[in-house]
């Protein structure tokens, strides 16, 4: 059988950009005629995407799927980690969550989980012309060396040339390179085929002495200064993104005021927000950031008990009650949603040892957690039953579920603001979600990526608040359309020809 040549993306540390250059390079030889597929062996992300079959995996590897114009499936990211505080994380394997693990714990599960990363890796090689895999954090973590399932053991498994990207917005590019390349094995030294510096804000000929010293010391060739990039196109993974989501500037047509949950999960859903002209996202943590807010979001959470009670401590359950009794729109999804409920039961400890807790008490429902999860992806009809929503009446919009346990309304006359049409491909006929007055909670996650949804919501908010609509609201380009356009960044940063030929493919 022929196998698919594969080339890797590393990284100095977190955060300099691997995932984004990665989709790039997807897209890059997507566009070249190449059936190209990503590939992350473990990551770790409070955000998950629900592939076709309703597994679970990072919203990255989604996004990259995307870019390459294929579907996403869960051997493009075998190990999902989701943290839960505490020292613990969800662990995803192949798409299913089978346990709570300690880091100790999972480094002991490592030896079983070595040939669940070979046979997706081979699977996708097995169906694509190209692979392009991402590392996660630094391969150069000696004190990690042993444990690494994800760089060069990967690396090495594939036989992939691996470009390595510094991040020069953060300083000190030269250095973290120059030492990355330093700690490296000597055999794993040996498959940097380049280096490429990421996020560079001004003149890329200022670099060219310090290039030339890096090539020099090193033998590894520059292929590439990569501009900055202010446009986000993929979605955040960790809490730490929240710092570089966009808020809006100046003065905002809608104030949108998110709970920054100390658990929170899946809070990409309203980055569909943050990037609207004229909307301003604020994540809160404490009462005052309610002031003036046009809506109060509670986003999802991987501990709903545990954040209940630091709404609590931190008077935010109070000023959301008070928010809602005056009438201001407050919006739940997920975890959000259970907790606006009266009372969140956990019978079978999934969440904690905590077996009954109340709620926000804002809507008549009760939840219980379960063992086993959904994770599903759905297409609803939006119905009329809260007003932030009227304008999108009928609406067909796509979702997914990604929650443990069941809501149920505790009254006959509560609102359902989605009816699920579809639901994992196969036709559905059933309702989601409960309002009451200005409150709503949802299981969906992604509906906010519609824009006509979010142009019906955005301008029934501002209306309220006695200002008018934004005409550009809802019209978001096309994503193939977006990753067209930073394909076409990096290709006129990046010697794609090189790069091509590293894996013996035209770009």
């Amino acid at each position: 059988m022929n196998l698919a040549p594969c080339l890797m993306v590393q990284g100095t540390s977190s955060g300099v950009g691997k995932s984004l250059l990665a989709a790039a390079l997807c897209r890059l030889f997507a566009r070249a005629g190449h059936r190209v597929a990503p590939f992350k062996a473990q990551n770790m992300s409070l955000n998950a995407a629900v592939t076709a079959d309703g597994g679970e995996i990072g919203r990255a590897q989604a996004a990259q799927a995307e870019a390459a114009g294929v579907e996403a499936s869960v051997d493009m990211n075998p190990i999902l980690l989701k943290p839960e505080g505490d020292d613990r994380s969800q662990l995803v394997v192949r798409g299913r969550a089978i346990a709570s693990v300690s880091w100790r714990e999972y480094r002991a599960r490592q030896a079983d989980l070595a040939p669940v990363v070979a046979d997706s890796l081979a699977r996708l090689r097995a169906a694509h012309d190209v692979i392009v895999i991402e590392g996660a954090g630094s391969p150069a973590e000696i004190n990690l060396r042993d444990a690494d399932l994800v760089n060069m053991h990967v690396a090495r498994l594939a036989d992939a040339p691996v470009l390595l990207v510094g991040d020069i917005d953060r300083g000190g590019v030269f250095a973290a390179l120059l030492g990355t390349l330093a700690l490296l094995a000597p055999e794993d030294r040996a498959r940097v085929a380049g280096v490429i510096v990421n996020r560079l804000r001004g003149d890329a000929s200022l670099l060219a002495p310090g290039l030339e010293e890096l090539q020099a010391r090193t033998g590894v060739p520059v292929l590439g200064v990569v501009p900055w990039i202010p446009e986000r196109l993929l979605p955040a993974e960790d809490s730490l993104d929240l710092d570089e989501m966009p808020a809006g500037e100046g003065s905002a047509r809608v104030e949108i005021a998110v709970i920054r949950l100390p658990r929170i999960a899946n809070f990409d859903d309203f980055e569909w927000l943050a990037a609207e002209p004229g909307v301003r996202v604020r994540w809160v943590s404490a009462p005052s950031g309610l002031v003036d807010a046009d809506l109060v979001v509670l986003p999802g959470s991987k501990s709903v008990v545990a954040d209940l009670a630091w709404l609590r401590e931190r008077g935010l359950a109070g000023a959301i009650v008070t928010a809602a009794s005056a009438g201001r729109p407050v919006l739940g999804v997920c975890g959000g949603y259970q907790m606006l409920g009266r009372t969140v039961r956990d019978p079978h400890g999934v969440e904690s040892s905590v077996a009954e807790a109340p709620g926000l008490d804002l809507l008549p429902l009760e939840t219980t957690f379960a063992p086993v999860k959904t994770t599903r992806r759905v297409r609803a009809r939006v119905t009329a039953a809260w007003a932030p929503f009227a304008a999108a009446h009928d609406m067909v919009v796509d979702a997914y579920e990604i929650h443990a346990g069941e809501t149920r309304p505790l009254t006959d006359d509560v609102g359902r603001p989605f009816a699920i049409v579809e639901r994992g491909g196969a036709p559905a006929d059933d309702l989601d979600g409960a309002t009451a007055g200005a409150v709503a909670g949802t299981y969906l996650h992604g509906v906010l990526a519609s824009g006509p949804l979010r142009r019906a919501l955005l301008g029934w908010l501002a209306s309220r608040a006695g200002r008018g609509s934004h005409p550009a609201w809802g019209s978001a380009a096309p994503r193939l359309a977006r990753w067209d356009r930073l394909a076409d960044i990096v290709a006129g940063a990046l010697d794609v020809k090189a790069v091509g030929r590293l894996v013996g493919r035209t770009l």
